[in-house]
């Protein structure tokens, strides 16, 4: 068997980063918590112009996917500027008297809000104790008794001059509870209802007749009885509001005096005034009763006519404020005028408006998540809306929009806000390109990095942060070996040996986990094995699939070959994706040749399986044949192409290399080593390409190897600029060391057929010719028999 040229194998230390103990040392023995946040400074700068850029429209997108640090970064330096910026002024609705349905604002100075609303309430609970109280007043009821005398002494005179009238005419008139009744007298003494029946029919009808006059001078004496209650009424209320309006002024007075300076509470309380007394004289009795339900239930309507609804209360000296909407439905973001039902109807009014995020970041800053906001486009134009005009308006009319119900419209409150979107980088890119209005509104782009500088500075910062994760879990210490461990994990999400994951939420939860296995072996000390059991029991929980494409294989059901030599055939490798894990397993990638023009066939393409950048890859094998063998005669071939037992969607070029390799074989029937499994895409020059999900697909061909026997023959193919994405599991290193598993690279096209075929490959001479038992002059001799053969058919 001819020997692999060992310069394209690599060697254990360049299958992962190179972590020195003085560094580890450094970063553990890192006193405190290093200041600031360690990486991202073109996001850093970006939030700094935005911040520091005071002006409408230089709104923030913070482009990043989730656990790089976006928010922590944002919360951080928002709250050093948030604390340096004035407390903003607060915002309260009001009664608007003259109309109800359309409630006024009122601007506070920060802390003001709660101050007023103190104020009118212990003004209304004064009123409250005032009144009736205020009615048992001597003077009031001295003059009261005599509006009432004056009635009364209209009444007696009335009633006087027609008794009198009765008397002569021998009949007394009786007045019992204001019922007015009339009685005949015989020998001066007035008749009972049996004595008066036994009266003649002549005397009874005169009397009758009697008593009729005398009731018809009794109505016209009170003819003006409606009119004297109706006086008595007036006078008794005008005396009410007369004492009311003396029992207030006092107390008004002295708010007024507190709120000398805002002429915006004056005016209010000025507008207030006549509706206090109006209130009052209309809820309160004028004596007291002693109910404390109806002092209670009268104190719930004071309140909900005269105190402010306070949106949102600012303390002084807090600074700017600083607010994340997590769900930026409309209600959450502009507020809501909540209801009540009476009767089958829904009724509001002021107080019953609620801020939205809006009214609370108002002067300061809002956090949004890109995501879900621009998920409701009404909310999205809504927001560009409110953000254009400055000023946030609660449309009540799209949400209440009932017969049933009454709507009231609060007046705008000017808005101005930063507003600081968290998204992607595929949404940012699609929203610019179709609303015309975000590049306006969101003119600074924050961008986060996928990775973090491997430097002293970021080990250090990384270390102090998984130590005070784990204290919080009661988790004393954090060894060399734990530390470098978590610091492997970093580098493997990465995908790079010289640069660390910006994940570092990531890390986070992998420390959470493996402290919960040191809790379970009773340690206070955090080690490598608890990483790798936390490793371990994550592969576990969601590694199912991928064990069973294992079985699969082991079995026969998928048949994967890691041992001899066969024509046309290959092991490819690749990752599969599903949820939050992903995986590397082989596939068995075939290709057929015979003579014909059909060209190189794609069937996954065929079958509409294959994606585009698949096709794009095997579109490229054509170009590549055709400038390597076919300079001078045409590339005239029928070939076909499979990844055997797929029976889903094939994405990626990465078995583009394979598929060259498993294709020439079958041109020139060189057979090809089965224990080598390839990844890599090329180019039309025969150049190999870097791919993605290098680590899985190693190891998932290092799995299956594994579970057979290693043999000291296997190994795996890939392109040398992946080299410095090698992050590779321990046992794989170590499979490497003891020379049982073997990984190469490999620039060109014709360093991984040497590798697959163990022949010499053959370089183009001065003449255009390859050697002839070379692999590249076995397959251009082929290529120019079959198109002689079909072209001389064609000919015929």
């Amino acid at each position: 068997m001819t020997h692999t040229p060992m310069p394209l194998a690599l060697t254990p230390a360049q299958l992962g980063p190179v972590l020195h103990n003085d560094q580890i040392d450094q970063a553990l023995a890192t006193p405190e918590l290093i200041p600031g946040f360690i990486g991202q400074e073109r996001a850093k700068s970006a939030l700094a112009f935005a911040i520091g850029m005071d002006m409408p429209g230089y709104n923030l997108y913070v482009m990043g996917e989730p656990a790089l640090g976006r928010f922590t970064l944002v919360q951080d330096i928002l709250q050093h500027a948030a604390a340096e910026k004035a407390t903003p002024m607060e915002w309260c609705y009001l009664n608007n008297f003259d109309d109800e349905r359309v409630p006024n604002t009122l601007r506070l100075l920060p802390g003001d809000g709660r101050l007023l609303v103190k104020k009118l309430e212990a003004l209304i609970d004064e009123l409250l104790d005032t009144f009736p109280a205020a009615f048992d007043n001597p003077g009031y009821q001295r003059k009261k008794k005599a509006i009432a005398r004056q009635f009364d002494d209209r009444y007696e005179q009335a009633i006087e001059r027609v008794e009198k009238t009765a008397l002569e005419k021998q009949v007394v008139l009786y007045e019992d509870n204001g019922v007015v009744s009339f009685s005949p007298i015989i020998d001066g003494k007035p008749l009972d209802d049996s004595e008066f029946s036994n009266m003649t029919d002549e005397q009874r009808q005169y009397f009758y007749t009697l008593v009729s006059e005398l009731e018809t001078v009794l109505n016209d004496a009170l003819l003006e009885l409606p009119r004297w209650k109706r006086e008595l009424s007036e006078n008794l209320r005008s005396l009410r509001k007369e004492t009311i309006e003396q029992a207030i002024k006092p107390m008004l007075k002295q708010m007024e005096h507190d709120y000398s300076t805002e002429l915006g509470i004056l005016k209010y309380l000025k507008e207030m005034r006549p509706h206090l007394v109006k209130a009052v004289l209309e809820l309160l009795p004028d004596e007291s009763d002693g109910e404390k339900q109806e002092e209670i239930d009268n104190r719930e309507i004071f309140v909900e006519e005269f105190v402010p609804n306070v949106l949102v209360h600012h303390e002084t000296m807090s600074g700017a404020p600083i607010i994340f909407e997590p769900n930026p439905s409309y209600g959450n973001l502009f507020g809501r005028v909540e209801y009540n039902s009476s009767s089958g109807a829904l009724y509001t009014n002021y107080r019953m408006i609620r801020p939205g995020a809006l009214h609370k970041a108002n002067g300061g800053y809002l956090i949004l998540d890109a995501d879900r906001l621009l998920s409701q486009a009404s909310v999205w134009d809504a927001l560009k809306l409110a953000l254009k005009g400055g000023e946030v308006v609660i449309d009540t009319l799209s949400e209440h929009a009932v017969t049933n119900s009454t709507i009231i419209t609060p007046r705008a409150i000017p808005l101005n806000v930063k507003v600081v979107l968290l998204g992607s980088r595929d949404l940012y890119y699609l929203v610019q390109e179709v609303d015309e209005e975000f590049n306006e509104l969101f003119r600074v782009l924050a961008d986060f990095e996928h990775y973090l500088p491997y430097n002293e500075q970021t080990l250090s910062y990384m270390s102090r942060q998984i130590q005070l994760q784990m204290q919080q879990l009661n988790i004393n210490q954090l060894t060399k070996c734990g530390l470098r461990q978590l610091l492997q994990f970093s580098f493997r999400q990465a995908e790079h040996q010289r640069k660390l994951s910006a994940r570092f939420a990531d890390v986070l939860e992998l420390v959470r986990e493996a402290c919960y296995y040191a809790t379970q072996a009773q340690s206070d000390i955090l080690n490598a094995s608890h990483v790798q059991q936390a490793l371990q029991g994550k592969q576990h929980r969601t590694g199912r699939i991928s064990e069973g494409f294992l079985e699969d294989i082991q079995e026969g059901q998928i048949l994967i070959d890691t041992d001899g030599l066969a024509v046309g055939k290959i092991n490819g490798l690749t990752v599969l994706e599903i949820g939050d894990t992903a995986f590397g397993t082989p596939a068995r990638v075939s290709a057929t040749v015979f003579a014909g023009s059909s060209g190189v066939i794609d069937i996954e393409r065929e079958v509409e399986l294959g994606k585009a950048i698949h096709s794009k890859g095997v579109l490229l094998l054509t170009g590549y044949l055709g400038a390597k063998f076919a300079r001078k005669f045409p590339l005239t071939l029928s070939a076909n192409i499979a990844m055997e037992q797929s029976y889903g969607h094939i994405d990626g070029d990465s078995a583009s290399l394979a598929e060259v390799c498993a294709l020439i074989s079958a041109i020139t029937d060189i057979p090809i080593k089965q224990n080598l499994a390839v990844t890599g895409s090329i180019n039309q020059h025969g150049q190999v390409q870097a791919i993605g999900g290098v680590n899985e697909k190693i190891e998932g061909f290092f799995r299956l190897c594994q579970s057979r026997g290693l043999t000291g023959e296997q190994g795996v193919i890939i392109p040398a600029s992946n080299q410095l994405n090698l992050v590779l599991r321990d046992e794989v290193i170590a499979a490497v060391a003891e020379q049982k598993f073997h990984i190469y690279v490999v620039k060109t096209v014709d360093e991984a057929l040497g590798l697959l075929t163990g022949e010499e490959t053959g370089e183009l001479n001065r003449r255009g010719q390859y050697p002839k038992k070379s692999v590249n002059g076995r397959a251009m001799q082929r290529l120019a028999e079959i198109a002689e053969l079909v072209n001389g058919s064609l000919d015929e």
